[in-house]
């Protein structure tokens, strides 16, 4: 088969052999397959004790892991009820953390840019 090729602006005219499809394809060791392993893993025990210290009517914790993108609130500010208090990123998704009730903010202990845990403190209120 003849064919004509274009490359950079110039005209090739080239003879092309189509070989038989076994002909070119590349010979391979046969190779085993692996044997499937599962090792089961062990589930964390669940606790029943509560952190005495921990009180979540008056703090905001992140809910997942990510980056701190924007914080809405200062010391000292009233918070109304649904208000956006941080903006964190996670897994290039972007979510808004919310407060259900209103309140006063007491603390806040994260910043732009700080890359927070899961359930870690973010916001404490008064």
């Amino acid at each position: 088969m003849r064919l004509r090729i274009k490359i950079e602006g110039k005209t090739y005219e080239v003879d092309v052999e189509i070989l038989d499809g076994q002909e070119s394809a590349p010979e391979y060791p046969p190779y085993p397959p692996a044997q499937p392993t599962f090792v089961p893993a062990k589930l964390p025990e669940q606790s029943s004790h509560i952190e005495p210290d921990r009180n979540d009517e008056k703090e905001c914790r992140s809910p997942v892991v990510g980056i701190v993108i924007k914080v809405n609130v200062e010391p000292g500010q009233q918070v109304e009820p649904d208000a956006v208090v941080v903006v964190l990123e996670s897994m290039k998704m972007e979510m808004q953390i919310t407060r259900t009730q209103g309140g006063l903010v007491k603390r806040v202990l994260v910043s732009p840019g700080a890359a927070v845990k899961a359930d870690e403190l973010m916001v404490e209120f008064a």
